[in-house]
């Protein structure tokens, strides 16, 4: 088999309320608008960025002024979120992470082990996840695992549906609370600093001493600098891992999941696609249009939308 190369793929980002692919819709990634969800468990708005993106739909922004500003210079992809349970959810409940329908076992890179090890030291201790079943799974504790973690307030409903803003902040969330919703981190005594109020979630009994209630906002945003979806390569400080030549003949999936452990029930469902060029190429026009319109957006967005610091993303 010839050797792959990451000129050879383009990638393609979907978000959707559960598994099931016929659900999802395109992300326009950089763009300036956000993906509703709405499920039988959560209202969500999706937002994804990438940087140096190449993919489709074509036409899409390579970049978001997001990566432009501190904390996220080095950041190489972003998920950000607003979300409304529908029921109160205990936080010793939901996960996120990554998933798989499929073993991946017999096409796991040599150093998978090693990098794990790595995540679990280095990034996220929270982390529980087995790579040789049947079905592989990395997840952890959403309030443990979520680089940015902010609590708005109640939701308000129209025609018996939650309402939330479709805008997420160009420059993102911002860890904390709304106004009058600081006294509820207060009150768990949650730390205010992010990498603290991580620590802290790593224990179970803090965990399960919190709510998602339902009808609240919550904002999250998932980001890192180790995964660089243009190489396809895995950067964890002292080792790096391509993975081109381990992925199937004709496209690849990289799934992320918002899900409650004791359940399954699944809150919302983003894909990242590998997507061999010729295939790409069959894209929809009218797709391209999309993504080029939002791309001329991107620099206009201020003038559409202002948020005010209260504002929800």
């Amino acid at each position: 088999m010839a050797k792959r190369t990451a000129d050879q793929y383009l990638l393609r980002v979907t978000a959707g309320p559960d598994y099931d692919p016929s659900t999802h819709t395109v992300v326009a990634v950089n763009g300036p608008t956000s993906v509703p969800i709405s499920s039988k468990h959560c209202t969500a708005n999706i937002k994804v960025r990438v940087q140096n993106y190449r993919g489709l739909p074509h036409g899409s922004p390579a970049t978001s002024p997001y990566f432009s500003a501190d904390p996220h210079t080095h950041d190489q992809y972003s998920i950000a979120f607003s979300m409304v349970p529908h029921t109160t959810v205990s936080g010793n409940e939901l996960l996120f992470g990554n998933d798989f329908d499929r073993p991946i076992r017999d096409r796991l890179p040599p150093g998978t082990e090693t990098a794990f090890k790595i995540v679990k030291w280095a990034i996220d201790p929270g982390l529980e996840g087995d790579f040789y079943s049947d079905k592989p799974h990395l997840y952890g504790p959403l309030l443990s695992s979520i680089n940015v973690l902010r609590v708005g307030p109640k939701a308000t409903k129209q025609d018996g549906k939650y309402e939330i803003p479709a805008h997420l902040h160009e420059d993102g969330i911002a860890e904390g609370a709304d106004g009058e919703e600081e006294e509820l981190r207060k009150e768990k005594q949650i730390p205010e600093d992010a990498a603290a109020r991580k620590k802290h979630f790593l224990n179970e009994d803090h965990r399960k001493g919190w709510e998602f209630e339902e009808g609240r906002v919550y904002q999250g945003d998932f980001f890192n600098p180790y995964i660089d979806f243009n190489q396809f390569a895995l950067k964890l400080p002292g080792f790096s891992l391509s993975v081109l030549g381990y992925i199937d003949e004709k496209e690849d999936t990289l799934r992320y999941v918002m899900k409650n452990k004791s359940t399954g029930d699944v809150f919302f469902v983003v894909v990242f696609t590998l997507v061999p060029k010729e295939d790409a190429e069959k894209e929809s026009p009218a797709t391209t249009a999309t993504a080029s319109s939002a791309a001329a957006e991107q620099g206009d967005e201020k003038k559409e939308y202002q948020p005010k610091d209260d504002d929800l993303d």
